[in-house]
């Protein structure tokens, strides 16, 4: 008996040593995210902000997180409570749920990057209430698409001008980028360089989308089509993921 007591006893204190790892390992998110959340609790949108990874900013100005904290209710914060604490491969994700002054309950989750040292909010997400499509994140409708396809191929067309990939990759997906430096960018696309008079006779049109485009089995979004020049066409194919607040490029091929 006594040896099953030890063995309880071990196996009790093996399990809060690891809760307490979870909860040491993963203060720095809880940190950030108080923080954040208090600065919204005062209404102080601005400090808010900085506690937001830069591509986060570059893609939400004052203006639009007051809007989305607003029209979720977040604007009306109270408390956290974080049932999930999660760091892997240097990104950071809490999930949990924020309560209101009013009294209500709103599931939220966040992912972190690691910024200048600390711990930044890559993106903030909280589901929809009531009826829902099947997609966290809606695809969107063709002039989105579209405007999404002609921005990847005005950010490609510049860095072809300009003889570097510099521009294109910083306008991917924070994901495509870790796993890419710029000299892969550079092997994968060198090719464009020597066409570069295809590029330009393009900057002006808008694209031809391909029927079926959507969601993918993992969440991606595929765009495919064709931009058509003077004396030759562009064919694209494209993925993007969804970080921070917008669509960012994960994958890109063309033909020319």
């Amino acid at each position: 008996m006594k040896t099953f007591l030890k063995v309880i006893v071990g196996i009790v204190a093996a399990i809060v040593l690891l809760v307490a790892a979870v909860f040491y390992f993963t203060s720095g998110l809880v940190d950030t995210a108080d923080a954040f959340f208090q600065a919204v609790k005062r209404q102080d949108i601005a400090a808010a902000r900085t506690y937001l990874a830069e591509d986060f900013k570059a893609n939400t100005d004052e203006t639009a997180l007051r809007a989305f904290l607003a029209k979720t209710a977040l604007l009306n914060f109270k408390q956290a409570s974080w049932s999930s604490r999660e760091i892997t491969n240097g990104r950071g994700e809490l999930r949990g749920s924020v309560t209101t002054e009013s009294g209500g309950n709103i599931p939220v989750t966040l992912t972190f990057v690691k910024e200048n040292g600390g711990w930044k909010i890559y993106s903030l997400r909280k589901p929809s209430a009531g009826i829902t499509s099947d997609t966290e994140n809606p695809v969107p409708n063709e002039p989105e698409r579209i405007a999404l396809a002609k921005r990847t191929m005005d950010d490609f067309t510049a860095s072809v001008r300009a003889g570097n990939m510099q521009q294109f990759r910083a306008s991917t997906s924070q994901l495509w980028q870790q796993q890419f430096p710029l000299e892969k960018f550079e092997d994968a696309f060198r090719s464009a360089y020597s066409v570069r008079e295809v590029f330009d006779e393009i900057a002006d049109r808008q694209p031809l989308l391909k029927a079926g485009d959507g969601l993918g089995e993992h969440g991606e979004l595929k765009v495919s089509g064709s931009f058509t020049g003077r004396s030759h066409n562009v064919e694209f194919d494209a993925k993007y993921i969804y970080e921070g607040s917008d669509w960012k490029l994960i994958g890109f091929h063309f033909k020319v």
